[in-house]
């Protein structure tokens, strides 16, 4: 997508205006059905053959209050003509249940200049004389500021069909949309039934007439209607969100216990696996807290599983110490964090990307472990699968980083096709070799054969404590440094598998931008805009942030300028206190400093949103106008 990609062109007289996208979004107040009258239309684009990406907005507070600015529940949709990695820029269209919701959505810059306004018309006749006058001045506010605002009465129609209209008004809203949008009504009733596919007949029948009622309130009494041009796609597709994705990946992996303790945003993860895992044999334990979910998964692990337990930056910070254990002891986990803004309780629902520090050194002692970070829908499935594997083949920690934007987006991928190699082999339990010790760690992988309990002639006492190769405690130095080392080298056999990560653009030139996990989109967009302009400017995305992969310095090495974007603070050398000398660079660009000695600078926000292209792309420009180079 570039910056012309919204810019509408009129068809003959009586069509839709052709739009190469459209960002649509529905706001209310919590328990309204927003999100799922936004979930719907985006599967319903998807399945006509548009690019979507979902984001969720969702409140702080668990239950705010009521018409209140703070308490703006819902969902943006980005459709378009081609595929789509990222939320994308303001919002085109949006509609509100009431209006303060709505100011939230204004005052934080959301909406786009002229934008379409679709508002609940109900407060303009309520009894509270203040609510109304709230309604009519910000109806005023808004029009005079530009926005093309069409009042609705969706109580009034929705209440003709049922007796509480806060239960119909998403599916009517979601019939409204529809048709603004040119999509098939009969595809639009499919998908109500889908939605409400474990009700009733009779409540599947309501929604599908609160859903017509929209369609044909829209046709009738709105004078705009869009069409994004669509390709079907030429193979099976899922449209999941990212914390689905992720619980899909885990039952594909082989992987069949997972424990873990509620926290947002993780929590829909074991919500979904608690739906599935049963009927194909897994287990989901929920623990009486982060610490034990830890330790259940290690022990599951012990025994001859590989288990894996999903948390969020709070949790993760709990579960450290039985990581650490796990290092030591050299048993196979995988941790999912699904990051969120902190610290402490910090921004619960709100997306981040600062615990890549964390995962990586945050330990007391040496305790290496393997951390990768899913870039996009489709990589939370995959990534799943490669953590097993390697945890398995490598007697290790392997830490997958999400955040709070993948694990609500929604984003239409081929479906997969099951590979048995998959699955991790079957449990070896032929009997030890007599001369086999516990940890007899290769010299050059540092890798040790995994003896299970009940394995004849492997019995040997599991410790946290600094050991032997025959698993027995001792403090010797020569004894300590030589498990230091050998777990030290598990991590560099597998850095010698992983690929060099390919470059997006051009493999030299002005401008390398470097990224990790769900930035990748967002900044291979603004690269593109840029390289349309004939700038040179190329990006990179890791996946792998320990190890890194070979080849990466060569890389950086060939850009006059590297800067790492990335969702946490860094410190703005426009602060008067600020300098070279005290600045704390992101997560990103510390690492690629000290490992590569390259001079990588860093642009970051940490608004508790996700990243928008346009903003990349205005600091992109700034960074090539310090090197001079005409943008």
């Amino acid at each position: 997508m570039n910056d012309t990609a919204t810019l509408p062109r009129r068809a003959a007289a009586g069509e839709a205006t052709l739009l190469d996208e459209h960002i649509v979004e529905v706001i209310s107040d919590s328990g309204e059905g927003a999100q799922r009258c936004g979930q719907s239309l985006g599967a319903i684009a998807a399945r006509t053959g548009n690019g979507i990406w979902t984001t969720e907005i969702i409140p702080a507070e668990i239950q705010p209050p009521a018409r209140s600015v703070a308490g703006a529940s819902g969902i943006r949709i980005r459709i378009g003509a081609k595929r789509v990695t990222n939320g994308g820029d303001e919002t085109d269209l949006v509609v509100a249940f009431n209006e303060q919701v709505l100011l939230g959505r204004v005052r934080a810059g959301e909406l786009k200049p002229g934008a379409q306004i679709l508002l609940e018309s109900m407060w303009r006749e309520h009894r509270d004389p203040a609510v109304v006058r709230s309604y009519t001045e910000t109806v005023e506010r808004l029009r005079a500021s530009g926005f093309r605002v069409h009042e609705v009465p969706l109580e009034k129609e929705c209440r003709a069909l049922v007796a509480d209209p806060r239960k119909g008004k998403n599916m009517f809203v979601l019939g409204v949309l529809c048709c603004v949008y040119s999509f098939d009504a009969g595809l639009g009733r499919e998908q109500v039934a889908l939605t409400f596919g474990k009700k009733e007949g009779k409540v599947v029948a309501v929604n599908q007439g609160l859903f017509d009622a929209g369609y044909a309130w829209a046709a009738q009494h709105l004078d705009f209607r869009y069409r994004i041009p669509a390709v079907r796609a030429t193979v099976p597709q899922i449209v999941v969100n990212g914390n689905t994705a992720l619980a899909l990946g885990v039952l594909a992996s082989g992987m069949d216990i997972c424990a873990m303790y509620p926290i947002t945003p993780a929590t829909s993860a074991s919500h979904f696996l608690s739906d599935v895992f049963e009927k194909v044999g897994g287990i989901v334990h929920q623990a009486e807290d982060e610490i034990a979910a830890c330790a259940f998964a290690i022990g599951a692990s012990y025994a001859g599983k590989c288990a894996v337990t999903i948390t969020s930056g709070p949790g993760y910070s709990l579960k450290q110490e039985g990581i650490g254990l796990a290092v030591m002891a050299e048993i196979p986990l995988v941790v999912v964090n699904v990051q969120r803004g902190g610290p402490s309780t910090g921004q619960p629902t709100k997306v981040e990307q600062g615990d890549l520090l964390t995962a990586i050194y945050g330990s007391h002692g040496d305790a290496p472990k393997v951390v990768m970070a899913t870039a996009d829908i489709e990589d939370c499935f995959y990534a799943m699968i490669t953590a097993r594997r390697i945890a398995e083949a490598f007697n290790t920690v392997v830490v997958v980083l999400s955040d709070a934007s993948l694990a609500t987006a929604q984003q239409p991928f081929p479906r997969p096709v099951f590979d048995a190699q998959w699955l991790a082999p079957p449990v070896d339990q032929t009997p030890v070799p007599a001369d086999r010790k516990p940890y007899d760690w290769d010299e050059v992988t540092g890798i040790a054969q995994r003896f299970l309990p009940g394995q004849p002639g492997g019995m040997h006492t599991v410790t946290g404590l600094a050991h032997d190769r025959a698993s027995k405690v001792a403090y010797d130095p020569e004894i300590n440094e030589e498990g230091l080392r050998h777990r030290s080298l598990k991590v560099a056999a597998l850095q010698k598998t992983l690929k060099t990560p390919p470059v997006f653009g051009d493999p030299d030139g002005d401008l390398l931008v470097v990224g990790w996990g769900s930035t990748k989109g967002v900044i291979e967009e603004a690269v593109g805009r840029l390289r349309d302009e004939g700038l040179k400017v190329s990006s990179l995305h890791l996946t792998f942030l320990q190890p890194m992969a070979s080849g990466i310095g060569d890389i950086l090495r060939r850009f006059r300028s590297v800067l790492a974007v990335e969702g946490n603070w860094s410190d703005r050398l426009d602060d008067e206190l600020i300098d070279a000398d005290n600045r704390r660079y992101s997560a990103l660009a510390m690492m690629l400093r000290s490992r590569y000695l390259v001079d990588v600078d860093c642009w970051t926000q940490s608004r508790g949103q996700p990243i928008k292209p346009s903003s990349v792309v205005a600091a992109l420009r700034g960074r090539l106008a310090a090197l001079s180079v005409p943008a």
